[in-house]
């Protein structure tokens, strides 16, 4: 195992101005892998939605700064810190969750660390704990969905976005998705009905229109749709699951859901549900790998940028001008 006066490069954001404030910095000391970690060496890091929120202070929970940013990566198992049992071997490659992702090194918590399947590179894993577990337990335990219903997927060109679309074509669902007109070619390729724009003034209209209410809503927008999201949802029958809101808060009172949408309204954090339903989440996993070895789940084609290009890869992501699932390489 390297020795800790290795230097290690890294994001490090420095306010809660935003991704404006995130900068490289070379001189952080190699971490030591506390109780229950794994100390990795990066091969590529997820770039997600929740790391601008945390840029801004928004994030519930979030790091204070400055810290190393990033929270979802790849890579090769290079140490092992006290107290796990049964520890996968040095060299072993996983993808997983834990703070400071934006690094070459970093550590993480051994108990979500999932090897990379077998013939994929690190950054074909990225997303398999993050977006292909959420938008698996959006669908399946907590939305329910059936062959033949009617799924909404908003912001549907995004890493959750596309998985979910996929999945939802594998379990026999209508899918109408929602993005950006120059995103609509990327989601009919993975099998959406009907692909809309998000920011039509008549969304919920078309939505009725095209299909008489929805079974099934995949929420991760917020403000911009989520009035459209309760309002195509069948009268009680209608689940929206609800798991970010990329476009700021949206309200919802007691007076809304007796008198205006009685839909069914669940909410969705795959870290929390790790946490809270470890079942649960292991049924999620284990779903995961019966559908990569089906073949519906495939190794992932992210956009990797230069670990250095992280701040303008997030401002990007903060304007609605990328697509797919996006990484950092720290060693580029």
């Amino acid at each position: 195992m390297e020795t800790n006066e290795q230097t290690v490069r890294a994001l490090v954001q420095r306010s809660h101005r935003g991704p404006k404030d995130l900068s490289l910095t070379t001189d952080l000391h190699l971490p030591t892998p506390g109780p229950g970690e794994y100390l990795i060496r990066v091969g590529a890091a997820g770039v997600n939605f929740a790391d601008v929120m945390q840029s801004h202070g928004t994030y519930g929970g979030g790091p204070q700064p400055p810290y190393v940013a990033g929270f979802e990566a790849a890579g090769e198992i290079v140490g092992v810190g006290p107290g796990i049992e049964r520890p996968l071997p040095l060299g072993t490659h996983v993808v997983g969750a834990g703070p400071g992702a934006f690094a070459q090194y970093m550590t993480m918590p051994a108990a979500g660390a999932l090897p990379v399947p077998p013939g994929w590179s690190d950054a074909e894993a990225l997303g398999l704990v993050l977006n292909w577990a959420t938008a698996l337990a959006a669908l399946k335990p907590l939305g329910e969905v059936e062959t033949g219903e009617t799924v909404l997927i908003h912001a549907a060109a995004g890493g959750v976005g596309q998985a979910a679309v996929r999945l939802a074509r594998h379990y026999g669902a209508r899918v109408v998705a929602t993005a950006s007109p120059a995103k609509h070619d990327t989601v009919r390729a993975l099998g959406a009905d009907d692909v809309l724009d998000g920011r039509r003034p008549d969304l919920a209209e078309e939505i009725t229109r095209r299909t008489g209410g929805v079974d099934l809503v995949l929420e991760s927008v917020g403000r911009a749709t989520f009035k459209t999201s309760l309002s195509v949802a069948k009268p009680f029958t209608g689940r929206v699951v609800v798991f970010g809101a990329a476009s700021g808060d949206a309200t919802l009172t007691t007076h809304d859901l007796v008198f205006t949408h009685q839909v069914q309204v669940k909410g969705l954090h795959i870290g929390a549900l790790a946490t809270a339903a470890p079942s649960l989440y292991q049924s999620l996993l284990t779903e995961i790998d019966t559908l990569i070895a089906a073949g519906v789940y495939p190794p992932g084609t992210p956009q990797i940028h230069p670990l250095a290009d992280g701040p303008a890869v997030l401002q990007q992501l903060e304007a609605g001008g990328t697509h797919g699932k996006l990484a950092l390489d720290p060693w580029r």
